[in-house]
Parts: structure tokens; sequence; C-alpha cells
């Protein structure tokens, strides 16, 4: 009988899943897509139930149904956006919708209050990196002031991941990785909760306890087996948030290996052999017991791009829906002017930044700015702007890794964008790095596969050599090179001369 795998990876606009062999392998594929509320500007939720949890069920179902005679399912992992935040209660039923990572930026009047009560340098050192959306902390003080009945319902406080864990198994765990952005009530020197600065956020009783993403949490319950068509006793994998997933599935688990994560956020992770003082960017754990990482993230990407898609292409959309070309892969096409020849001017510079900005400016009041345009500007040199600015903000990324003293020994490429060839051009003649493309580039439910495998004891950490195949190689170009370290001042100085009118400007949005 042969063993299978199972991975699942809930997204921000859909859910995977994958049914592998050992060898990764793949017998079977699923997929459901999903939307993300934005109730106000700022705010980003989803429902834990009717998405992350009814997606699961889904998946679970289809690919159970794909196990053929002679096979049996072996174990299975999950990974999910993050850090979320879903207040949940005895029961372990959500009491209101999810609060989403880092694109959700509702909380910067409690990051400031933290900052003046405890000392932003303070909290910075704690740490290992300041405050920002991405931190899980202040939006548990955002629930206790803005909807305190919630807060009190709330027997736990869970992300994403642990939600779905305790679904499947009736157990309570976070992993290491995820615990790294719930600051200040994590210690990274101790990968452990802390009560340092928890006064006035929030009890530890209320949190899970800490684990590595490769552990056993626990069977699969004889409840969650009738929803899902899972076999009671499955190996559950702990599991991890969906980058860590990612970089998993493309064998980003050596120091000096940098992911590039093309999703509807532009994620990297760098593994490093020690931790270091990650400010601007984050200091997380990894995978397996004793590994670090610095992570950094924009705030779009892929949704940036797909934004500009349906507001302003609506008839490449349309000619795709009636089986025509990608309505992306038209755009590229228009956009394929060469401003080198065309003269820099050209191409407008955007800063994508339409959901407040993360790394390495940690700015949530950050909004999308385009200058340069003309009357000769078309569809095609917005569009481009675009994409280059999505590049220069990775650049930027790259620049605060190597400032902090963290040599990048090859970069990968993982994640749906990875079929724009064009962005995955911009980034690296942006960033000067070669990319290495794997054959599987959709790999959170790859990864979270191997972390089944790992946890139900089938395979070690050298296993996964084998399940990653290169495909090819993004090379910088050189011609462009100049050109787009000229583009990334000019960027520079279009964020810091903006930055006043910008906030006034999203100070101002209402719901």
């Amino acid at each position: 009988m042969g063993a299978l795998l199972l991975g699942i990876d809930v997204g921000t606009a859909s859910t995977k899943g994958v049914l592998l062999r050992p060898d990764g392998s793949t017998v079977a594929e699923a997929r459901v897509d999903h939307g993300m509320d934005i109730p106000r500007p700022g705010w980003a939720e989803q429902d834990a139930d009717a998405i992350w949890w009814a997606d699961v069920v889904a998946i679970c179902r289809r690919l159970v149904a794909a196990v053929r005679p002679g096979d049996a399912l072996a174990g299975i992992g999950c990974s999910a956006i993050g850090p979320t935040l879903v207040h949940v209660d005895a029961g372990g039923r959500p009491l209101r919708p999810a609060i989403l990572y880092g694109v959700d930026t509702r909380a910067t009047t409690q990051i400031a209050a933290l900052e003046a009560r405890h000392g932003k340098a303070d909290l910075t050192a704690f740490s290992g990196h300041a405050l920002s959306s991405q931190a899980v902390g202040p939006k548990i003080v955002w629930i206790r002031e803005q909807q305190p009945d919630v807060d009190r319902a709330a027997r736990w406080l869970l992300t994403a991941s642990s939600y779905l864990g305790l679904r499947l198994t009736a157990e309570l765990a976070i992993d290491v990785h995820t615990a790294s952005h719930w600051n200040p009530l994590f210690d990274p020197t101790a990968l452990a909760w802390s009560t340092r600065y928890a006064d006035g956020i929030t009890g530890l009783e209320r949190l899970p306890r800490i684990g590595w993403p490769v552990e056993r949490l626990g069977g699969v319950s004889a409840r969650a087996a009738a929803e899902t068509g899972l076999p009671e006793g499955l190996p559950v994998a702990l599991g991890t948030v969906d980058v860590q997933a990612e970089a998993v599935s493309v064998g980003v688990v050596e120091p000096g290996d940098l992911m590039v994560m093309y999703g509807s956020t532009t994620f990297l992770i760098l593994v490093t052999d020690r931790p270091v003082a990650a400010d601007p960017l984050w200091l997380v754990a990894g995978a397996e017991p004793g590994t670090r990482a610095l992570a950094a993230g924009l705030a779009t990407g892929g949704s940036a791009l797909a934004w500009f898609r349906d507001r302003f292409a609506p008839d490449l959309v349309a000619a795709e829906d009636g089986g025509g070309r990608n309505a992306f892969a038209a755009l590229a096409a228009e956009a394929a002017v060469d401003p080198v020849d065309a003269g820099a001017g050209a191409t407008p510079v955007v800063l994508p930044s339409f959901s407040g900005e993360r790394t390495p400016v940690n700015d949530p009041l950050a909004r999308g700015v385009i200058a340069g345009l003309s009357l000769r500007s078309t569809r095609g040199d917005v569009y481009r702007g675009l994409v280059d600015g999505i590049a220069l903000a990775v650049r930027a990324n790259v620049e605060a890794m190597r400032a902090l003293g963290m040599p990048i020994r090859r970069a990968v490429a993982v994640g749906g964008g990875t079929a724009d060839a064009s962005l995955m051009q911009a980034v690296s003649d942006a960033t000067g790095l070669a990319q290495d493309v794997p054959e599987a580039t959709v790999g959170a439910a790859r990864g979270d596969a191997f972390l089944a495998g790992r946890a139900a004891g089938l395979l070690t950490p050298a296993d996964l050599a084998g399940w990653v195949r290169h495909a090819g190689f993004v090379e910088p170009d050189a011609g462009r090179a100049a050109m787009m370290s000229d583009r990334a001042e000019l960027a520079g100085e279009l964020f810091a001369s903006t930055r006043d009118v910008v906030h006034r400007l999203a100070e101002t949005e209402s719901g």
C-alpha cells in the first residue's frame, strides 16, 4: 500500500491542496477561490469558518476522493495566511471575522500608545523588530478597546493555521515562525511567550502553546473526520504560515538562501545562521528546530497588479474569459516597449503601497502614487511602471538585508506570480540577483505535504532535496540595471516628498 501526504494552504485569494507521494510526485491537486473583506480602508478580514475551514473541508473531500485503491493517507499539513488574529470562545467558535496580516493597518493608534508607554527602542530591541501593521499585539489591543464584548468572550486568541489545527485535531498550538510576529508578546531569544510587555494587551493563558512546524500536533478527530472525509487519527503536522511553507517547498532552508514569493503580497525570507537585530525587517524562526530567518514583505504585489487589470483592462479580462489571451500577458505585451530605448521618462514612477507599506518603511498610512504621466502615456506605460515599482520595493528590502550584514547565496522564486515573466525579470534587474525558478512554483501546499511527512515520521530534512526540481534561471539584464538604479533613487525621493500629503489623504479616508 502506497503512502500519500496531503498538503493544504489557505492564501489571501484562494486555497490550494495537493496529494503527493513521499518522493514529492503529484497524485492530485485542488483549488478553491475566495475573497477578502475590506469593511473600511485599512482593514482586511476573512471569516475563519466560512472561508478557512470551509475551503479545507472542500479540498479534503476532493483529494480524499482521488486516493486510489492500494494507497492510503499517511499525514496532512496545513498552512495559512499570517500572522492573523481570530478570537474564539471556549468551544473554538470564532467571535468575529479574523483580522489579517500587515495589509490590515487599523492598529496604528495602538502601536503609538505602546511605543509611548514602553519606548520604541526598548520594544524593538526586545522583539528584534519594531511594531508595525504586521504585529499582532497592537491588534489585540484594538479589539480590547473597540470591541470589548468580543475580548471578554474570547477564551483563545489564534492565528489562521492554529485555527485549522484546532478544527482538525481539537489541539491548540502556534508555530514559532508565526509567533515571532505576535510582538511584543514573544521573546525571540527564549522562543517563548513573555509577560514583559503583556500587561494591557492580554493574559498569556489565552495564547496557544508554541511549537515547530514539523512537529505532530495530533490526530484527526472524529468530528473532523466526519466533516472532511479524512481517516480518524491521521497524523496532523503543527503547520505554519503560508510563506514559511513556500520556503520549505523550494528548499530555502540553508543559510544564505533567499525566497522571493510572488503572491497577492510579495514576501521574502532569508535563512540565517544566527539571530540578528533585524529592524527594519523582521526576525523570525524557521521550519526546523533551531533555525532562524530574516523576513520582509510588501503590503501588495499581485493584488496591485490584479487591481490594475480589473480597473483599467476590462476589455482584456473579457477577452480572456472568452477564451483569448491571458489578460496579464496582454498587459505585459502592451508594456513591452523598453524604456531604455524609449527614454526612462516614458514610464511613470509608481509607488505600489495601495494598502500601507510593510518593510522596510513600515508605514501603514502609505498609499499608491503615480508620477510622471503625460498626454502620451499609455495603459502599457503605467502597467510597466507598476511592475517596476513592485520590483523596486523588493530591491529596497534586499538592500536592507545586505545592510544588516546578511549575505545572499542564492535567490529562489516561488508563488503564482512567477507566471509573470516580466515581473520576475524586473525584480532581477532591480536587485542584481539571478533567480532560481523551480519546476513547481506554487508550492506552499507542497511544503505542507513535506511537513506532514516529517510529522508522520516518513521523511527527514535530507529528503527535501529530492522534492525540488530546477526549471531555469532569471538573469539580470545589464542594460536595465543602471536605469533601475536611477529609478530606485527617484522612487525614494517620490516617497519622501509625497509622504505628508499621502498621510493626510489616508487619515481622511472613510468607510
